[in-house]
């Protein structure tokens, strides 16, 4: 028996689901057992011995961010290999005291939720605040950006600044993917091109004169190896003069 983690006596319920269908979710997708103390909510857990060591190092999040106020169907998303976790304790920013945890939660979530529902669609993470714990989790560039946006909100930074940093954050984002995208269809068109040279005569030697001229081109001209270089003809080229 492994222990994970200790959550809060009223997510119990939660954790385990009507008729332990929670349980059985999370069980079937980590390949696990659980064991979940009702009365102090110690969850525990048996492994195969052919257990996957990155479920093992997932589950204790999966089950904290249940703890914590997320949503299972939600949590259970942390057992990928690309999908992370991180908290955040409201206390340290504002101290003990309820009324200023309420209110920096307040700021957080937004009227009718439209901040933390903001940063989740910029980013594609998901977010639960519960008690006095935010949760976050998300792939590995989502995650930076939200809890950029979250701990400035955290820190005192005004709305409308948090969300312009995020869409800045989602223009620069979106500007490399679309990079990325097109150097891969020019080394798929480079591929390409190397099959279609051989269904056309005479296309290879041309387009090796042109890299060679082109190579040429880029000389020193402070070294005259370099330069003779460049004007010797190929044995495949050659000079002729006409007069006008």
């Amino acid at each position: 028996m492994e222990p994970l983690t200790r959550i809060p006596k009223e997510r119990i319920a939660v954790l385990i689901g009507k008729g332990g269908a929670t349980r059985k979710m999370i069980e079937d997708s980590a390949g696990v057992k659980l064991h979940i103390d009702s009365e102090t909510g110690e969850v525990s857990a048996s492994w195969p011995e052919d257990a996957d060591p990155v479920h093992r190092i997932k589950l204790p999040d999966i089950i904290r961010a249940i703890g914590r106020g997320l949503a299972p169907s939600r949590a259970v998303r942390l057992i990928s290999d690309d999908t992370f976790l991180r908290m955040y304790d409201i206390r340290q920013w504002v101290g003990r005291r309820g009324n200023h945890t309420r209110r920096m939660r307040s700021r957080l979530i937004g009227r009718d939720g439209k901040i933390r529902t903001l940063i989740e669609s910029f980013t594609g993470t998901e977010i639960a605040i519960h008690g006095s714990t935010v949760v976050v989790i998300g792939d590995e560039a989502g995650l930076m950006m939200a809890c950029t946006a979250i701990e400035g909100l955290l820190d005192g930074a005004e709305h409308s600044t948090v969300i312009r940093g995020l869409e800045k954050d989602g223009r620069r984002r979106r500007i490399e993917d679309r990079s990325l995208g097109s150097y891969q269809i020019r080394e798929s068109e480079a591929d390409d091109q190397s099959g279609f040279e051989d269904l056309v005569p005479g296309l290879s030697d041309a387009r090796n004169r042109r890299n060679r001229r082109f190579k040429n081109a880029q000389v020193d001209l402070e070294d005259q190896s370099q330069i003779d270089d460049m004007v010797d003809l190929e044995d495949d080229e050659s000079v002729t003069y006409s007069e006008e």
